[in-house]
Formats: C-alpha cells, structure tokens, sequence
C-alpha cells in the first residue's frame, strides 16, 4: 500500500511538473530556425505564424535563417539545440526529402519531433519566358529533343524541389542539367536571369514571378489543379500519377517536454483559425493545416518512403 501510495504521488507530481513547465513556456526568446536562406516557402510561413505566437505568448519568436544541403544544416542545429522549447525548426517538406537522400550524423525521425503542420502547398513548374515551350508537353518534346541540355534549378541537393524535378525527369524519360542553389529566394534572381531555364519550385515564392509574367508557369505537381490557380494544368495531366507537393511545419528537438509539445500545438492550432493568418497563407496559395502531432509525423513518414523510392527509380546517390 505504501509502496502505491508513493508510485501514486510520483505520478501526479510528475503531471504537476509539466503541467508547470507549459504554463510557464516561454519564458524568453524562442529561436525559429528556418534551415533555407530567406524568400522560400518555409521562410514565407514562419515569419507569420511567429509573429503571431509573439503576440498570443509574450515573447518573442525569432526566425533564425540557416539555409545550406537541402535544409540538412539547420535541421542538424536544431537536432543538437537542447530539447527545452526554445529552439524550434520551421521546415517544409524537404524535411522528408532530405533525410531519404543524406546520410545524417543521426537519425531524424528519432531526434526531431513533428509538432503541428502549418500548410500545405502544391510546387509549380516554371520555365524562363525564352524557353520555347510553353505546356508541360512541350517541355518534355523539348528536353527529349535536347538530353542533357536544359538546365535545371533547385534549392539544393536531395532537397524537396531536387526531387520533385527528378521525379518529372524520370515519369517524363529525360535528362537535364541539375543546378542547386540554397533556397527558393536564392534560385529565382538566376532564373529570372536565365541562368538556369526550368524549375519546380515552391509556389510561396514563385508566384509572386509567374503572376507577373517574368516566368512561365506550365503545371503544379499535385495530382488535380489547385484551387487558386484554376487556368494552370496539373502536370499530371501530362503525366499521369505525377503527384506532390510540400507541406509546410514546425519541430522541436527529441526530449522537449510532451507539455511544451502540445502547448505549442493547441496555440499554432489556434492561430491558423485567424482569419489573418487563414487570408495570408491563401494569398501565397496555401491551404491552412493544423491537427495533431500524431497527423503530422504520419504525414512526414509517408512522403520520406515515397522519396526513398524516387531515390531508387532515380539511381540518385545518397549525399
């Protein structure tokens, strides 16, 4: 009986401690690492939802940009920073892309937890105005014409966009010249500059471009066209069974207290009902998520085994 009695208290004081802990998160500065240089996708929805969390928990959320392989940079920092809440990972799907083509100094789904996913977003094929094609068709009649002519960018080695154009590659039979870059915002001047002539970019930060009419937008990567950009093809549709997109969310290092994990989930949760916040991300063309941390890890998980084997189709060697 004793012996209950003092299992029974360790337990209710075990809750009472993160019940403490949550309640009083945060108490300082929260680093947001976006591991992308600024102007991409994942840097384009960190900044709002942190500002917002600023505000609803009276402290500041700082984005922290660390860009570099695919992302594999600043999702290491953010698996080494100690596991108390204040350093949490903004990323997008490149996440999943990147662990299914980097050999990490540790294993990511074990070191990094999937809290809550922002959004969701197809990517969009662009090509430079000068490139005489002007449907997805035309790009693969172009690129089988030309193998290994046409020059293609993409925000790093192994990362999302690398493996989204090679999986184009490898439905459509062709062959291009790979350009990586560190980010969206660091590969769009080259593009726009003709420097490189195709990409399957994030759509956050290439539609403000192919709106405009700088670049030519020929599909988006998901399997039926997106609801905000109804006049532009699925690729699908000149691809069958052609079908991504990214997904946009927030981690923290294992070992962050289960308080401060759900915390973090109910506020972001809350956020992305706001209206503001709802308008901003549709305005960039995404869909506003949220759920549970359990949704968002299955959704992680499902994309890194679909990676995997564009990994193998592609005969990619692992970085």
């Amino acid at each position: 009986m004793k012996s209950f009695i003092r299992c029974t208290a360790t337990v209710v004081a075990s809750l009472l401690a993160g019940a403490a802990t949550a309640q009083s998160w945060p108490a300082k500065t929260v680093r947001v690492i976006v591991p992308f240089a600024p102007g991409g996708g994942a840097d384009l929805t960190a900044r709002p939802v942190s500002q917002k969390l600023s505000e609803a928990l009276g402290q500041q959320f700082v984005v922290d940009n660390r860009g570099g392989a695919g992302g594999a940079i600043g999702m290491e920092l953010t698996a080494k920073a100690p596991p108390d809440g204040y350093t949490i990972m903004s990323v997008s799907g490149s996440f999943s892309a990147t662990a299914a083509t980097h050999k990490l100094p540790y294993d990511p789904f074990d070191a990094l937890i999937p809290v809550v996913e922002l959004g969701y977003a197809p990517n969009v094929l662009v090509v430079h105005p000068a490139l005489p094609a002007k449907t997805t068709q035309e790009l693969v009649a172009l690129a089988r014409a030309n193998p290994g002519k046409l020059v293609y960018a993409s925000t790093g080695i192994g990362g999302l966009t690398h493996m989204a154009t090679e999986l184009f590659a490898v439905m459509a039979g062709v062959r291009m010249i790979h350009v990586p870059y560190k980010s969206t915002g660091v590969a769009m001047p080259e593009i726009l500059a003709g420097q490189t002539q195709v990409m399957v970019a994030g759509m956050l930060g290439a539609q403000p471009f192919f709106s405009s009419g700088r670049l030519r937008a020929l599909g988006v990567t998901t399997a039926k066209r997106w609801p905000s950009l109804p006049n532009i093809p699925a690729i699908a549709e000149a691809l069958p069974g052609y079908d991504t997109g990214t997904y946009y969310g927030m981690f923290l290092p294992k070992g962050t207290p289960p308080a401060i994990v759900n915390r973090l989930n109910a506020e972001v949760n809350k956020i992305l009902q706001d209206g503001g916040i709802k308008n901003t991300l549709e305005a960039q063309g995404m869909a506003a998520s949220g759920g549970t941390p359990a949704a968002f890890a299955a959704r992680v998980k499902k994309e890194y085994n679909d990676w995997v084997k564009v990994v193998r189709e592609a005969k990619l060697k692992i970085e």
